[in-house]
């Protein structure tokens, strides 16, 4: 007698055939993304805003110079921008002209006083896991210290990102370093080298500043040196505007010539540059600061 399969258990054995088919497919497929490189895409700029003061003429004065610096962000839309110089109340007033920017920042004799290294992110696309502040001296976990032949106390603030998109994570260290004492130029490139070895060295680190020196000083070989940072502005694809500097004076439009660039974006890890641009934005004898800010389009890879 011929045997036939119960319908049921023919059933049975089809839906197991299916669900390996699909299991194994699955498996695949996991597989595949598992070994797919994450890249988040940034612009990301540094920018040293000139302190509020009184003994800028106009038209450099603090409230004449808002709705020029306002302009150029909403026209560049950095992601992440690095300032220096800022004090709290430059930062209320930036807070209140810049929609879906929020920042991190302490001021360099604790609280609000002082200036700030202060930190701008899209905060519709980046949650700060963890941020902190270290100075720049023997002494960097007190606040306001100074020990290098700096008069006025140097700071760094730094955060550690995710992107909401990609869920990859990434830093980014703000500086501002002094503008008399050489030692303390050299000493503040040692120290940030050594603290970045706290990070996590899977993750990129992003770091922007006004260094105050050129880009063949002491300082800058020790941040660029062997398994330390990348200056993005020889790395770059593309460079726009070579011919600048960085620190205009409120009066010469070229910055004071390349070795005044004295304002960078470095970086570590897995970080493409496609450009990277010195902003001479300036509009009838008007800068928007005495800095021209630099401008980098990024790739870091996971």
């Amino acid at each position: 007698m011929k045997k036939v399969l119960n319908p049921i258990f023919l059933l049975a054995i089809v839906t197991l055939l299916i669900a390996s088919v699909f299991s194994s497919t699955s498996s695949v497929s996991a597989s595949e993304k598992a070994g797919q490189v994450t890249e988040v895409d940034l612009k990301v700029m540094t920018y040293n805003l000139r302190y509020l003061n009184n003994n800028d003429p106009s038209p450099h004065t603090w409230a004449e110079r808002v709705p020029a610096i306002k302009k150029l962000i909403r026209k560049e839309q950095p992601d992440i921008f690095g300032t220096q110089e800022v004090l709290y109340q430059q930062l209320k007033d930036l807070e209140a002209n810049l929609n879906n920017y929020a920042w991190i920042g302490l001021g360099r004799e604790g609280g609000s006083k002082g200036e700030y290294s202060a930190i701008f992110y899209n905060e519709k696309q980046f949650t700060p896991l963890v941020y902190d502040h270290f100075w720049l001296s023997d002494t960097p976990d007190v606040i306001g210290s100074k020990s290098w032949g700096n008069n006025i106390p140097r700071m760094v603030t730094w955060a550690k990102f995710l992107d909401k998109k990609s869920k990859e994570s990434f830093y980014v260290v703000n500086t501002h370093f002094d503008h008399q004492s050489a030692n303390a130029r050299e000493k503040s490139a040692e120290l940030i080298i050594e603290k970045i070895n706290e990070f996590d060295p899977e993750l990129p680190i992003i770091l922007t500043g006004d260094f105050n020196t050129s880009p063949d000083s002491i300082p800058h070989q020790t941040l660029t040196s062997e398994e330390a940072f990348v200056d993005l502005w020889n790395t770059a694809e593309v460079r726009i505007n070579e011919n600048l500097g960085t620190f205009n004076g409120f009066n010469d439009p070229t910055g004071g010539g390349p070795e005044k660039r004295i304002d960078w974006v470095l970086a570590k890890g897995n970080v493409f540059t496609h450009k990277i641009e010195i902003l001479n934005d300036y509009k009838n004898g008007q800068f928007p600061s005495d800095h021209y800010p630099v401008s980098a389009d990024v790739t870091l890879s996971y």
